[in-house]
């Protein structure tokens, strides 16, 4: 059934401003989303209702706050395929689950003279933890080039991904180029090597089906408050072999 671009709109609360003497046109989406009612009437309802400590009381509020929060991670689980809800950590956005993976899962795995891959592509959030997690390991950062209209060649990645390769970290969709890389591809390509698949899902998750045990990536990350959620919400998807094994870090 589709939808009326009015009423849509009169879901939003933030649209039904002037703004100059106009109504609001608001084109920065793709940055971030504005929040339907719903959403807010639905933290409304929890600071007014349930809010206490999640996992830490077995009082009423403390155990609704819980279940309303191990709720929310089974959602997310089915919503992009993930094998069991303990795969979904929770974080404050993309950037905070990247820094995770390197600083705790790469931080482990990966040594002098290794090779962590990326491409032009990327944003900064799955640029600098790979930059500095490279620099502070003497390991070797590395760049699928980007064809002239800005795609990756397979064939390059099968060059630029070898045996010394410890993890390859992409972003889905380019938030600069609107490319959508073959991850699944680029998994395998992983995977033959022995290298672990990390994937900036900030710009294709609110636009894309996802499910990634289909994509077969090791590590997913993206952001709520892209897709109408509240801002300070991400997530990471991990396979749980390789969340078990990894050591916690101060985040």
């Amino acid at each position: 059934m589709s939808i009326h671009a009015e009423e849509l709109k009169k879901q939003f609360p933030i649209l039904q401003q002037e703004i100059n003497g106009h109504p609001l046109v608001y084109l920065d989406s793709a940055a971030s989303s504005q929040k339907p009612t719903v959403v807010i009437e639905a933290l409304k309802h929890y600071y007014e209702w349930d809010n206490a400590n999640v996992h830490r009381g077995v009082h009423t509020l403390g155990s609704r706050a819980t279940d309303a929060y191990e709720n929310a991670r089974e959602k997310v689980a089915r919503f992009i395929g993930a094998a069991r809800r303990e795969e979904i950590i929770f974080t404050r956005g993309t950037t905070t689950s990247l820094n995770l993976v390197a600083s705790s899962y790469g931080a482990a795995n990966v040594g002098e003279g290794d090779e962590i891959v990326i491409t032009p592509m990327e944003h900064h959030s799955n640029l600098i933890p790979w930059q500095q997690l490279a620099l502070k390991k003497k390991a070797v950062l590395k760049y699928i080039p980007l064809q002239p209209d800005g795609h990756i060649d397979l064939a390059d990645a099968e060059k630029t991904i070898t045996s010394k390769t410890k993890i390859v970290a992409t972003a889905y969709v380019s938030n600069v180029l609107g490319v959508v890389n073959p991850i699944k591809e680029l998994a395998a390509i992983a995977h033959r090597n022995g290298a672990v698949m990390v994937v900036d899902g900030a710009q294709s998750t609110p636009h894309m089906k996802v499910d990634v045990q289909e994509l077969d990536v090791d590590f997913y990350a993206f952001s709520g408050h892209k897709m109408c959620a509240p801002t300070g919400i991400g997530v990471l998807y991990g396979k749980k072999q390789l969340l078990e094994a990894m050591e916690p870090i101060g985040y």
